[in-house]
C-alpha cells in the first residue's frame, strides 16, 4: 500500500478527523509527565548530597524535607499529567477506531455485492474490527509511551553526563545494548515475518468462520476437526509462524535485552573501581560517592524506560500491519457512479456480446452472451451447473461489472444507470434467503422502510404467509431467532418473497427460489410467484425444469455460452441439451425404489 508506506502514522492520524488535536495535546502531555516524574530521582541525588556533605551530623542537612516535599509533589504532578494525557489519547483513539469502522463500512457499501462472494464475512470482521482495535491500543497507550519515553531518555542522557559523564556513559551502555536486541527482534526482515503472522491470522480467522458454519454437518456425518483439512492447515500454518517468530526471532535478543536493562548497575560498578583511587586522591570522595548514589539509583529506571519503548514499537508493528489489513478493505473495488446518470426507459434487459471473468479464474464465467428479454416478458435460463446461469442474473443489478459487452435494463447500460435506480428496478428472490434476527415485521419491511403496516400485512399475504403468521405469538411482530421461534426453509422462502412484492419492482429475478422447499411449501410459493411476477419482467433460474415449461423464452447456457434458445416446445422438437436435460429430469422424476428391489 503506497499511503502506509509513505508514512502509517501520518495515514492513522488521518482518520481522527477533528481529534487529531487530542492526540498531539496528549503525546505533549505524556512527555512532560515523564519529566515529571524524574525530578524525585534528582531529590533523591540532592537529599543523598547533603546528608553526605554534613555526615556524621545528619541533623545539619536542612533541604531535605523541602526536596523531600518537592519530591512528593513532583510525583503527584506527573501522575495527574500523565492522567490527563491518557484521557486525550483516549478520547482520540476511540473517534479514531470508530471512524475506521464507520469508513471501512461505508466503503463496503459502495462495493459490488458480488465483492462478498469471495471475501467471508469473518474475514473482513477480522481485517476491520479487529484492526481497528489494534490502532486503537497504538493511539491510546503506545505512542504517549513512546513520546514519554523518548523523553525520559533525553532527559537521562543529559542528567547522565552532567554529574559525571563517566558513570553515566557505563549506564547508557545497557541502553545501547537494550536497544541494538529490539531493533534486531523487530527491525529489517523481520518485520515482513510479523506481516506474515498477521496474514496467517487472517486466513486462520476465515477458515474458522467456516468450520463454524460446517459444524452441523461435521456431527451428522461424526467426522472431526480433521475432516476439515483448510482449517486444520490454516491453524497448523499460524502455530508455525507464531512459534517461528517468538522461538527463532525473538528469544535470544529478548534474553540479552532483559539481561543488560534489568542489571544496568553491572556496568556501574567496575566503573566506580576505576574511579575511585582516582576521587580519593582528589580530596573528593564524597562528591564522587554522592554521584555513585544517583547512577545507582537512576540505573534502575532505565528498565522501565525501555521496556515501556520495546512493548510500544511492539504496538507500532501491530498497528502498521493492521494499517495494512484495513488497507484490504478500504482498497475493495466500488462500483463507479456516472456524473451523468440516465433512467431506464422500460422493464426490458439486453445483453450485448457480454463477457465476464472471475478474478483469478483462467475461463470466462460468460462467453459473448447475448439475448434479449421484452417487457413483461418471462424468460429463463437453464443449463448444467456451472455454465453461467446465476452470473448472468447477477450483472443484471451490478452485483459484478462485465468484462466486456454491454447490459441494458430499459435501454440503458447499467453503468449509465444511478446504482440506487438500478436497484429499485430489480427485485431478487435467492434460494438460500437469509432473514434477520429482528422481527417479521422489520425483515419484510427492509424491501421499503417507508411501508405501513397494512402495506406489509398485504405482502404477506401475497406471498402465502398467513398461516405462518397465524401460528406465532405476536404475529408480524414476532421476532425470528430467538426465545425458540424459527421458521422452516419454505417459511423463510416465502418471508423473502413477501420482501419482492412489497418492493414491487419491475423487474423480478428468481434464483432457483423452490429448489429447498417442500411439496407443501412449493405449491404456496408457486402461488406467491404468480402475485410477484404479474404484470413483470422475469428472468427465472431453474434446475427443475418442470417450473419453466410456460415461460415465453427458454434461454440454454453451457460453458458460459449460448447453446439453444427457444419456448419449451420448440426445443424439445430441435433434440438438442435442452431436449437431453429434458428427458433426463422425466426420468428422475420417475425413478422410485421397488418393493424388495436391492438398492446398490
Amino acid at each position: 500500500m503506497k499511503k502506509k508506506k509513505q508514512n502509517d502514522l501520518a495515514v492513522l492520524l488521518g482518520y481522527a478527523g477533528s481529534h487529531k488535536g487530542l492526540t498531539f495535546l496528549g503525546l505533549g502531555l505524556s512527555a512532560a509527565a515523564m519529566i515529571l516524574g524524574m525530578v524525585p530521582y534528582i531529590c533523591i541525588w540532592l537529599v543523598a548530597r547533603d546528608l553526605i556533605a554534613v555526615a556524621p551530623n545528619w541533623t545539619q542537612a536542612a533541604g531535605v524535607a523541602r526536596y523531600g516535599w518537592l519530591a512528593f509533589g513532583m510525583s503527584v504532578a506527573g501522575i495527574a499529567v500523565y492522567f490527563a494525557a491518557l484521557m486525550c489519547t483516549h478520547l482520540a483513539a476511540f473517534r479514531t477506531a470508530s471512524n475506521i469502522r464507520k469508513q471501512g463500512m461505508a466503503h463496503l457499501m459502495k462495493t459490488p455485492l458480488g465483492f462478498f462472494d469471495s471475501n467471508a464475512s469473518g474475514l473482513l470482521r477480522n481485517r476491520l474490527d479487529g484492526a481497528a482495535t489494534e490502532t486503537e491500543t497504538l493511539l491510546a497507550h503506545n505512542l504517549a509511551d513512546i513520546v514519554g519515553s523518548a523523553a525520559m531518555l533525553l532527559a537521562m542522557i543529559v542528567l547522565m553526563f552532567v554529574f559525571d559523564w563517566r558513570m553515566g556513559a557505563a549506564c547508557l551502555l545497557a541502553a545501547v545494548i537494550s536497544i541494538l536486541a529490539m531493533f534486531s527482534m523487530m527491525g529489517g526482515k523481520n518485520a515482513k515475518l510479523m506481516q506474515e503472522y498477521q496474514a496467517a491470522q487472517d486466513v486462520m480467522s476465515k477458515a474458522g468462520t467456516e468450520y463454524v458454519r460446517g459444524i452441523p454437518v461435521v456431527k451428522v456425518f461424526q467426522q472431526t476437526v480433521y475432516s476439515f483439512k483448510a482449517f486444520k492447515e490454516a491453524i497448523e500454518d499460524y502455530s508455525a509462524k507464531a512459534e517461528r517468530y517468538t522461538d527463532g526471532v525473538c528469544r535470544v535478543p529478548q534474553s540479552v535485552n532483559l539481561t543488560f536493562t534489568e542489571g544496568a548497575f553491572i556496568f556501574l560498578v567496575p566503573a566506580a573501581l576505576l574511579l575511585a583511587p582516582a576521587a580519593l586522591r582528589s580530596g573528593n570522595f564524597a562528591g564522587f560517592v554522592t554521584n555513585f548514589a544517583f547512577y545507582a539509583v537512576f540505573s534502575a529506571i532505565i528498565s522501565t524506560a525501555l521496556a515501556r519503548i520495546m512493548f510500544a514499537a511492539s504496538g507500532m508493528m501491530l498497528a502498521s500491519t493492521a494499517l495494512g489489513r484495513i488497507a484490504q478493505v478500504m482498497d475493495a473495488p466500488t462500483l463507479k457512479a456516472t456524473t451523468m446518470p440516465i433512467a431506464p426507459k422500460d422493464n426490458s434487459v439486453t445483453f450485448r456480446d457480454v463477457s465476464f471473468t472471475y478474478d483469478g479464474a483462467q475461463l470466462p464465467a460468460l462467453d459473448h452472451v447475448s439475448f434479449r428479454v421484452e417487457p413483461g416478458q418471462t424468460v429463463a435460463l437453464v443449463g448444467p451447473s456451472g455454465g453461467g446461469k446465476t452470473t448472468a442474473a447477477c450483472l443484471i443489478p451490478r452485483f459484478w461489472d462485465v468484462s466486456s459487452g454491454i447490459v441494458e435494463v430499459g435501454g440503458v447500460d447499467v453503468r449509465q444507470t444511478d446504482p440506487h435506480v438500478l436497484m429499485d428496478q430489480v427485485a431478487f428472490v435467492f434460494q438460500n434467503d437469509r432473514l434477520f434476527k429482528a422481527s417479521i415485521l422489520e425483515n419484510v419491511s427492509v424491501a421499503r422502510p417507508s411501508a405501513t403496516r397494512e402495506e406489509v400485512r398485504a405482502a404477506l399475504s401475497a406471498a402465502q404467509c398467513d398461516d405462518i403468521l397465524a401460528k406465532l405469538p405476536d404475529g408480524m411482530d414476532t421476532m425470528i431467532g430467538t426465545d425458540g421461534t424459527y421458521l422452516s426453509g419454505g417459511e423463510q422462502q416465502r418471508v423473502a418473497l413477501a420482501r419482492a412484492i412489497l418492493k414491487d419492482a419491475p423487474i423480478v429475478v428468481l434464483d432457483e427460489a423452490t429448489a429447498f422447499a417442500d411439496p407443501e411449501n412449493e405449491v404456496l410459493i408457486q402461488k406467491a410467484f404468480a402475485v410477484l411476477t404479474k404484470g413483470r419482467t422475469v428472468i427465472m433460474i431453474a434446475h427443475r425444469l418442470s417450473t419453466v415449461v410456460g415461460a415465453d423464452k427458454i434461454i440454454v447456457l453451457d460453458g458460459g455460452r449460448v447453446e439453444e434458445t427457444g419456448t419449451h416446445a420448440q426445443l424439445v422438437r430441435a433434440g438438442g441439451l435442452y431436449a437431453r436435460m429434458w428427458a433426463d429430469y422425466n426420468q428422475a422424476a420417475r425413478w422410485k425404489i421397488s418393493a424388495g428391489e436391492e438398492v446398490r
